[in-house]
């Protein structure tokens, strides 16, 4: 092989070499933005209220602690719910 193929050869390596890291670091870091699990929800029912919700996902819990996570929660300023809302569940933390 002459010295220029090598050096074609050389620079194809380097050239695949380097494509080959900006793939695998675009993959990688997007990886790590990805949540690795969706958070657990439920859906709000025709005619629940917030407690309606809380006691039905939350049995034998503190109502009023229930409530209030919900609320933290899903950023919730007050009380009210609509049907069809879709609700996240607190995580133990």
């Amino acid at each position: 092989m002459t010295r220029r193929g090598r050096a074609v050869v050389l620079v194809l390596l380097v050239l695949a070499a380097s494509l080959a890291s900006v793939v695998l670091f675009t993959t990688a870091s997007r990886a790590e933005q990805l949540p690795s699990t969706a958070p657990p929800t439920v859906v709000v029912h025709r005619g629940d209220t917030l407690w309606d919700v809380a006691a039905r996902v939350f049995p034998g819990q503190d109502i009023r602690a229930a409530v209030d996570e919900l609320r933290r929660a899903n950023d919730l300023r007050g009380f009210g719910v609509r049907e069809g809302q879709l609700l996240i569940l607190p995580t133990a933390q």
